[in-house]
């Protein structure tokens, strides 16, 4: 999943970001209100992370702009004001949920999960199964056959939204803007080498192959049996 974190304080952000992204989420990183609306018109994000106090354009501004523009991305939103009446003001822009700092990050990452699983997107289940893979997706947990697969976080990712894909042709255009974030090159063959790295870890010798590779097409998770 693909995050928009927005936050004006350079090393909470460069924290947050490390956090999410070793929970498998794609970050893009902003500190500017401005620069986030800019981010959310041109890319399809499954949830932003929005601090209140921002220069020149405040998250209340910028979540309600979002609203206005139509968009239904899911809106986490951060700041240091524990008074209720900028919850409710919050809210009643569109924000979704409301986290006061300090917080505990993994009631962030508790949070960010219920609003992805609500969120503009079909309902993510919280298993995933497709022949012998099953995810679990609270967990991030991937087995083959009740056996434990051990997968990089991107390996992970790009499972993951492969397998919420399954018996659909995904290209790599798609992939690139729900597993990767603003750091990926187009014109690298860092997909390929991922795709090569996950067959590796979830194929078995003698069966039927699971992800298969549509010439230029992209790649698919197949749904039918496999052993």
């Amino acid at each position: 999943m693909r995050i928009l974190l927005v936050e004006d304080e350079p090393r909470a952000a460069q924290m947050l970001a490390r956090g999410l992204r070793e929970q498998t989420y794609a970050v893009d990183v902003t500190g500017d209100g401005d620069e986030a609306l800019y981010h959310a018109s041109i890319t399809d994000y499954d949830a932003v992370i929005l601090d209140v106090m921002l220069p020149s354009r405040d998250g209340f501004s910028v979540c309600q702009q979002l609203r206005a523009a139509g968009s239904t991305v899911p809106v986490l939103m951060l700041t240091a004001r524990d008074e209720i009446e900028s919850r409710i003001e919050g809210l009643d822009i569109g924000a979704d949920d409301y986290v006061t700092k300090p917080f505990d990050f993994g009631e962030l990452l508790a949070r960010l999960r219920a609003l992805t699983r609500r969120g503009h997107r079909p309902l993510t289940p919280h298993r995933l199964t497709v022949g012998p893979l099953e995810i679990d997706t609270r967990a991030r947990r991937v087995t083959r056959s009740g056996t434990l697969l051990e997968l990089t976080s991107r390996e992970y990712a790009l499972l993951e939204f492969l397998m919420l894909n399954a018996g659909a042709v995904v290209g790599r255009a798609l992939i690139a803007e729900h597993v990767w974030d603003n750091a990926y090159e187009p014109l690298s063959n860092v997909i390929d080498v991922y795709i090569q790295r996950l067959r590796r870890k979830i194929e078995r010798p003698g069966t039927r192959a699971l992800l298969v590779t549509r010439r230029g097409e992209g790649y698919m998770i197949e749904t039918g049996d496999t052993t």
